[in-house]
């Protein structure tokens, strides 16, 4: 529903502009209204209630919902003062220690609830979702840092200098004069001025740092899999710096939201919700499946391509779907891959056998030159020596088809032997197990094959292509890159299909030439 846009999450306020309000109050409203209250569309946790199948009984079941979502709203405002007490207390024992050892933890950022919603794969255990967030924070606590205010910058240098300048003064009284430290409030007088010159040198830029926002948001996309279509391009906007910052937010914003949630709750579900509550019961009698021994399930997570994939999103041939059941963002072919890469050995039904060969068959050194291009890929200690960008990448797409720890830096066509190619360190391999490192190499594949289905997505907006070859002249495809991959840098812009063909025909025109 999140992937729909069917929840009431996210609104345009008069002087705030689009803001997304997701909080744990609010998400467990929610649920008890769709899955456990009362007036829920689900009898049981494994099925839902026969009406709810029948278009017949939409309407009624809808002005239902909408009912119970006002009396669930107003029972929250009713608790309001009990729930809003109870939420102070709980964020001043829980952060008020915290706080005192370290002022600036306020201003660490964390993934919000609703990019938790928004950036999660189909059928993905929660485990995962937190590993894969975690790999993504550093990076994404880079692209925010690279946004800079000036007039901040110059505010804060100020402010820090005169704090610091009346702590360093005090300090140096209490440690010539002990009685200081018995003036009435100078113990108070020196922790806030130490709270403000540590808020205020996190909002001092470093004056030696170079950013380069496209290239850290492309970082930030091979970890999470996930970013709007139009962030392409637009990495250095203000705009897609706010909208970042709803996905990885402030931990001060988001303790401001848990203490608003009960405020805010009670007007969303009398207000907001009812609204939507059509939508909500259309969404669960056409978008769920009943699957022997196991229940009512929703149908995306079937990971069916046929009647879920996108043709923009590389489903074109294999995809049936019209464009109101295709999930939005890629969701369907990108949670597709990665459950095949998390799981080896399930066997996928034959059309997502399909896609998954169709994708898995592009030119491994194109894929390189990609990452090579937007410098996504840089050595790491444990895939051995130093080695170019390309063919490290290379060598850990082809460690998934080679035995453990013989991860070659080379190109794969070399004709070293295993023994002699560098294999991954020794230390390295008794600190992961086997399971722990191929879900890390799966990891890294998985990574690169977002990065490609984002980039063919955004060409592909900007100038659809036919499904044969195309005329002369035209454009390159937009990863490949001089350098590296010269075998990639020849093929003309074409679909994933065709390159087979292709090299067919480049082989028969050496071979006559």
């Amino acid at each position: 529903m999140v992937n729909k846009s069917l929840l009431p999450v996210r609104f345009r306020l008069p002087l705030l502009g689009p803001v997304v309000f997701l909080t744990r109050g609010l998400q467990f409203n929610l649920e008890l209204l769709l899955f456990r209250g009362p007036a829920a569309l689900f009898q049981n946790t494994w099925s839902l209630r026969p009406q709810v199948k029948r278009a017949g009984s939409r309407r009624a079941l809808a002005r239902g919902l909408a009912r119970a979502a006002v009396l669930l709203g107003l029972a929250n405002l009713a608790l309001c003062p009990c729930v809003l007490g109870w939420r102070l207390l709980l964020a001043f024992f829980s952060y008020a220690e915290g706080l005192k050892r370290a002022p600036g933890s306020l201003g660490a950022r964390r993934w919000s609830l609703y990019a938790r919603h928004y950036l999660r794969h189909f059928n993905e255990l929660g485990h995962e979702l937190r590993a894969r967030l975690g790999r993504g924070h550093a990076p994404a606590t880079r692209y925010m840092d690279s946004f800079s205010s000036p007039l901040l910058a110059v505010l804060a240098r100020h402010v820090g200098f005169f704090a610091g300048s009346v702590l360093a003064v005090l300090i140096v009284l209490t440690v010539y004069d002990e009685d200081v430290l018995t003036v009435q409030h100078i113990l108070t007088a020196i922790t806030l001025l130490g709270l403000v010159v540590t808020v205020a040198r996190s909002f001092i830029p470093d004056e030696h740092a170079v950013w380069c926002p496209e290239q850290l948001l492309q970082r930030v996309l091979a970890h999470v899999h996930y970013l709007p279509e139009h962030w392409q391009g637009r990495a250095g906007r203000a705009e897609t710096r706010a909208e970042m910052a709803q996905l990885f937010q402030y931990k001060a914003v988001f303790i401001l939201e848990e203490l608003l949630s009960p405020l805010v709750t009670p007007l969303i579900l009398i207000f907001a919700f009812p609204r939507r509550a059509l939508d909500i019961v259309d969404f669960f009698r056409n978008f769920t499946v009943e699957v022997a021994g196991v229940g009512d399930i929703c149908s995306f997570a079937q990971l069916d391509v046929r009647h879920h994939g996108n043709p923009q999103w590389l489903s074109r041939g294999h995809t049936e779907a019209p464009p109101e059941r295709q999930a939005e963002h890629g969701k369907t072919e990108l949670s597709l891959m990665r459950f095949a890469l998390s799981n080896p050995r399930w066997r996928p039904p034959p059309p997502a056998r399909r896609f998954l060969g169709h994708l898995q068959a592009q030119p491994e050194g194109l894929v390189a030159s990609v990452l090579a291009a937007g410098g996504l890929v840089a050595r790491e200690p444990r895939f051995g020596p130093p080695c170019s960008t390309a063919s490290a990448t290379a060598s850990l797409l082809a460690s998934l088809r080679s035995p453990l720890g013989t991860a070659p830096c080379a190109a794969p066509d070399s004709p070293a032997e295993p023994e002699d190619r560098p294999a991954l360190s020794e230390s390295r391999l008794r600190s992961l197990s086997r399971s722990a490192l191929l879900a890390e190499v799966a990891s890294a594949e998985m990574s690169l094959h977002a990065i490609y289905l984002h980039q063919l997505h955004q060409q592909q907006q900007q100038q659809p292509q036919g499904p044969g070859p195309q005329p002369a002249g035209a454009p390159k495809h937009p990863f490949v890159t001089t350098g590296s991959a010269a075998r990639a840098s020849q093929l003309r812009e074409m679909p994933l299909g065709g390159w087979a063909e292709e090299e067919e025909e480049e082989e028969e025109e050496e071979t006559m030439t």
